[in-house]
């Protein structure tokens, strides 16, 4: 009898973890991160950037886009969008929520490569998404000084070339690079002249026992004249759990300051 007692409690309190990573798996966080560079060009005041990273499986909310709708210049996408087994229709349902935020751009993360990419770029072109695979735009001020957005294709899909996108970089311009993984801290030299490195891709170890997992949690850090973001991302891969890793979104607000900072703080959604 006390065995089964026992059996019965442990079954109860696995129930109960369960239920809590099912709900914050789905939970709508958005973080935001007031960054300041001493080389931001200061004719362009201050650029906010909504960031979303590892979508898959998620529906975007009303929520969600309420709480950010308005506050940003431009929407970008992390990658992995969706992953095998997702429907195009839902991705391109999120993305048309996604436009009421802003203009999008998009870098390509391993998991859109999963199933028909072709029909998935050619939706996202279909809504005026700017597909930054190697590739750069940049943004001009009133006063001529200029923003450039980096972009390179995924990295574990060996796509990426941080060579070609740097080209296509204006020179003199402040530089934000975009990578689905955050890996290509290693690619990157004091010469590229990026200011700012935004990546998904671990979900933040997703479900960590302890505070440990398979990859380090979401983070925002300055090294030198650097701030590198991770984001533990919107959505989950393989099961729709998290533990130890809430699901977050970003607006990014930078400016010219007097030092490379980076300050966060959760919005009350």
């Amino acid at each position: 009898m006390i065995v089964l007692i026992c059996l019965a409690v442990i079954a109860a309190i696995i129930a109960v973890i369960i239920v809590i990573m099912y709900r914050n798996a789905f939970l709508d966080r958005v973080l935001s991160e007031d960054l300041t560079f001493p080389q931001f060009p200061e004719s362009f005041g201050k650029v906010t950037v909504f960031f979303i990273s590892d979508i898959h499986r998620r529906r975007v909310t009303d929520k969600l886009i309420g709480a950010v709708k308005g506050k940003a210049d431009m929407v970008i996408l992390g990658g992995d969008i969706r992953e095998g087994g997702v429907a195009l229709k839902q991705a391109e349902d999120n993305i048309i929520k996604l436009k009421e935020a802003g203009p999008l751009y998009f870098v390509w993360g391993n998991n859109d490569y999963e199933g028909d990419y072709h029909s998935l770029d050619a939706m996202l072109l279909d809504h005026g998404v700017r597909i930054l695979d190697n590739t750069a735009v940049s943004f001009q001020s009133e006063q001529g000084e200029k923003i450039s957005l980096i972009g390179i294709d995924d990295i574990s899909e060996e796509r990426d070339r941080l060579d070609l996108a740097l080209s296509d970089a204006e020179k003199g311009t402040f530089r934000i690079l975009v990578s689905h993984n955050p890996i290509v801290k290693k690619q990157i030299e004091d010469e590229h002249g990026i200011s700012l490195v935004v990546s998904g891709h671990t979900h933040g170890g997703q479900i960590r026992v302890f505070g440990y997992g398979p990859y380090e949690i979401g983070s925002i850090y300055t090294e030198g004249d650097c701030v590198y973001l991770t984001s533990n991302g919107y959505g989950t891969s393989t099961v729709p759990l998290r533990l130890g890793a809430k699901p977050e979104t970003h607006i990014i607000t930078i400016q010219k300051g007097e030092k490379t900072s980076a300050i966060r703080n959760e919005l009350q959604m």
